[in-house]
């Protein structure tokens, strides 16, 4: 039964002419499919308003190939042969009764046009804020009635497309950002100068939106209040001044602040509800409608929000993605059964890589329509069969929470008290304490199962899983870090007079072996781990320095958009930075390092060294088993099948993905209609 204090969450709110069913809003998001595979981001869409969302929007919309994104692949309504693509969203939408939404969009200065190869156009020409080496144009007065007309006829596309809800978008270093901030808005005409100048364009776009097409669609600006690192607190007051002075001409304001990477930024430096001290005051000046987001998964969080007057809808991306059906789940009462989003970015590396979004909690996030996968129901059992899975990591769990679902009987062998095997130990690292939801999600509801018995401290070996006359064998015994330097950089070990001494790994660090004195850490893998045990062993009190071949620290970050606060955290914590450098050897006393490019030597005085470069695959048990179960048919196992990183060491979210793909498939007959579509 419903919490009564989460009603409010369900009623219905006025958006100009339409009317959302509860308050809870997807705000736009990327998915890395855009206009390149309508299909597949119609079945997502589909998905987030079958799971009982109330709006449902699209990702940044291009409304003229001037403003063109790829390799990020943004949706796109440049034409009217858009309108079809667009169609099939508002129609999966529609079918639930949620609301839809398109963001249109006008890069500006952030768009390279590597495809279209059209010109780029901005308040004023200069560089490239991707990092590509192109400039836009200055826009004169023509560029700028262009622009008018590019909108508007994406706005009537819109609406044609039966969309509810159009946006003119206003924020996240954008065109129009551009336009209203003194910082990069020096014209002269009447687009320059004055805060009401400034924000001009921004007043025709909406007031032309509303003309176009308010009789049916309700017009929604997406703004930022400020929030920059840096921001000055003149530029932060302009920004309240020009919102106040358009309060009340759109239908509703989806407020954010303008620093892309704060706002979105991982739980590792910021925490649930984190933009509330931003834009807390937008309620007090507007009388439309207000959403924003917080990464909110509890639904205590959210009532409190719009009891206090600080949101009338609770927005929402990534905990969207990591549970799409997390209305639905807070109005049943169901919060136990709620996939809680870990703020680890995963489903944002997608748009950085061009690739369909990916999730760790929820494994079939860009699946809907390739896959056919539904996040909540799965096929029953086909047969009797029995299974072992060996091993209680994210691989291990999400097979046995899905096989469990569809009725086989199911046995999970833990060799340790300890259930959650990576999860469990990295979530322990600083600011990781929310990835420990992968392992309590998938055990609570483990739990629940009669299905499934789990067996720890059962450190099994061949002999003992063919004892247990198991049908079927999965091995998740995952992998370990290796101590010999082999790597990105240095794709074979190290000879051992080359490496001697204190030589640590994550996994020993993890285990609670902290040197002391000067430690080198050395970081050949590039994503978050090097920086973490970095962290934590300089949180101990010893000196750190962090050496890596990359150019940057922990470059991978980058498409997580936390690489820049893994670098400044590290520097405020005083760890000395080696970039560009390759480790050589280590004596004992002196790691000796050579730079990447100049051949250049150094050596570092210190009392250990910590590898952060690959991790062997823990795969024993399963290569003694795969020779036995095929060579001798009388032991009775029929299949044994490796997963997670027992098979390919790799994300977390590859773990939870390789469970949940042998759970879908086991016992089923290959179906060639089927195969994935990429659509």
């Amino acid at each position: 039964m419903r919490n009564s204090q989460h009603d409010l969450l369900f009623e219905p709110i006025d958006i100009g002419p339409v009317t959302a069913k509860n308050r809870f809003y997807q705000v736009p998001h990327c998915t890395g499919m855009g206009w390149l595979r309508p299909k597949m981001a119609a079945a997502l869409r589909g998905m987030k308003a079958e799971g009982g969302w109330g709006v449902v929007c699209t990702e940044w919309c291009s409304i003229h190939p001037s403003s063109d994104d790829l390799p990020h692949p943004n949706a796109a309504l440049w034409s009217n042969q858009h309108i079809k693509d667009q169609g099939l969203m508002t129609e999966a939408v529609h079918d639930h009764g949620a609301l839809a939404g398109v963001e249109l969009w006008f890069g500006g200065a952030r768009s390279a046009n590597h495809y279209t190869r059209e010109t780029a156009y901005d308040v004023a020409s200069i560089p490239n804020l991707a990092g590509h080496p192109y400039q836009p144009r200055s826009m004169d007065k023509s560029d700028i009635r262009n622009l008018r007309h590019w909108h508007r006829e994406a706005a009537l596309r819109a609406k044609a497309a039966d969309f509810d809800i159009v946006y003119v978008y206003a924020t996240h270093g954008y065109l129009l950002s551009h336009f209203l901030s003194a910082e990069t808005n020096d014209r002269t005409d009447e687009y320059g100068g004055s805060m009401e100048n400034r924000a001009r364009l921004l007043r025709e776009l909406i007031e032309e939106t509303k003309e176009a097409v308010g009789d049916r669609c309700a017009v929604a600006v997406r703004y930022s209040v400020g929030g920059d690192d840096g921001e000055s607190d003149t530029l932060t007051n302009e920004r309240r001044d020009c919102l106040e002075m358009l309060a009340e001409y759109p239908d509703l304001w989806d407020i954010n602040i303008n620093n892309y990477e704060r706002e979105m930024g991982v739980s590792r430096f910021f925490e649930s509800g984190s933009l509330e001290e931003y834009m807390a005051f937008v309620k007090s000046v507007t009388t439309k409608p207000v959403v924003t987001v917080g990464r909110f998964t509890s639904p205590d969080a959210m009532a409190s929000q719009v009891r206090r007057g600080i949101v009338d809808f609770i927005g929402a991306a990534r905990p969207s993605i990591a549970d799409p059906f997390l209305p639905k789940k807070i109005f049943e009462g169901r919060l136990d059964d709620i996939r809680e989003c870990i703020g680890c970015n995963i489903c944002y590396t997608g748009d950085g890589l061009g690739t369909p979004i990916r999730c760790t909690q929820n494994p079939t996030m860009g699946e809907e329509y390739r896959r056919q996968w539904h996040p909540e129901i799965i096929a029953q059992k086909n047969s009797d069969s029995t299974v072992l899975i060996v091993g209680a990591g994210p691989a291990g769990l999400e097979a046995a929470r899905m096989l469990g679902q569809r009725g086989y009987r199911v046995m999970l062998a833990e060799a340790t008290r300890m259930l959650g095997g990576r999860v469990t130990r990295e979530a322990a690292l600083p600011g990781l304490n929310e990835w420990i939801r992968v392992r309590d999600y998938r055990v609570q509801q483990i739990e629940k199962m009669n299905e499934v018995e789990i067996f720890r401290e059962s450190e099994l070996n061949s002999e003992d899983v063919i004892s247990t006359g198991v049908d079927h064998v999965v091995i998740a015994t995952g992998a370990s870090w290796r101590k010999d330097g082999l790597g990105r950089s240095h794709p074979f070990a190290y000879e051992a007079s080359e490496l001697q001494g204190n030589i640590l790994t994550p996994d020993d660090i993890m285990d609670g072996q902290i040197p002391s004195g000067h430690i080198v850490v050395y970081d050949d893998d590039s994503f978050y781990m090097g920086g973490l045990i970095a962290e934590k062993i300089c949180l101990t009190g010893q000196q750190v320095t962090l050496v890596t071949p990359a150019d940057v620290v922990s470059a991978w970050c980058d498409y997580t958009s936390e690489r820049f606060y893994v670098q400044k955290r590290l520097l405020e914590l005083g760890v000395a930075l080696q970039t560009g450098f390759q480790l050589a050897s280590y004596n004992g006393d002196d790691v000796r390092i050579v730079n990447t490019y100049t051949d250049q030597t150094r050596a570092i005085s210190a009392n250990a060294l910590v590898m952060v470069t690959a991790r062997q695959p823990n795969d024993r048990l399963y290569r003694a088993l795969e020779t036995q179960w095929q060579e001798d048919s009388a032991i009775g196992i029929r299949s044994v099948t490796r997963i997670g990183d027992c098979e390919a060491p790799a994300l977390i979210a590859a773990s939870v993905y390789a469970g949940h793909r042998f759970a879908r498939e086991f016992d089923m007959k290959p179906d060639s209609e089927m195969s994935p579509r990429y659509e």
